[in-house]
């Protein structure tokens, strides 16, 4: 697999990961204007998502998706962590972990990716400003 294709692995999975766990939070939060903010980022992620599988279907590469156990893990652990405390302050602190964790990995790719086509890459610094935009808009909630 070439450079155009592992970064873009790496969009496919990290927005879907934000997909899987927005999808997830938005059944358990109750507060309807944090709701409205995680709809928001649902509809984000899904466009960065499909984006990156429409790129990686058309230059003939198979998306390599989030593994069952990783998947099982996260469902699992943000059951465990919203169990006593559904409150938009600690969704968002769990999702601003999350963010970091995707930004940091976006950075890292970006360096290791910088020879990747320019429309690959511009997908991938729309996710990690993305991922910086919902920090700052998570504080918010905290």
């Amino acid at each position: 697999m070439n450079g155009n294709a592992e970064l873009l692995n790496f969009i496919y999975q990290n927005s879907q990961m934000g997909v899987d766990t927005i999808n997830q939070l938005i059944g358990i939060v109750e507060d309807e204007k944090f709701k409205t903010h995680l709809e928001s980022q649902f509809n984000e992620y899904k466009t960065i998502h499909q984006t990156a599988q429409k790129l990686l279907n058309e230059k003939g590469y198979d998306e390599k998706g989030i593994g069952a156990l990783a998947q099982i893990k996260t469902y699992l652990m943000i059951n465990i962590q919203t169990l006593t405390d559904k409150t938009p302050s600690h969704i968002s602190e769990m999702l601003i972990v999350g963010s970091n964790m995707g930004i940091i990995n976006a950075v890292k790719n970006l360096k290791k990716y910088n020879d990747a086509e320019s429309h690959i890459i511009n997908l991938m610094e729309k996710l990690l400003k993305f991922e910086e935009n919902n920090i700052q808009q998570l504080k918010e909630f905290l």
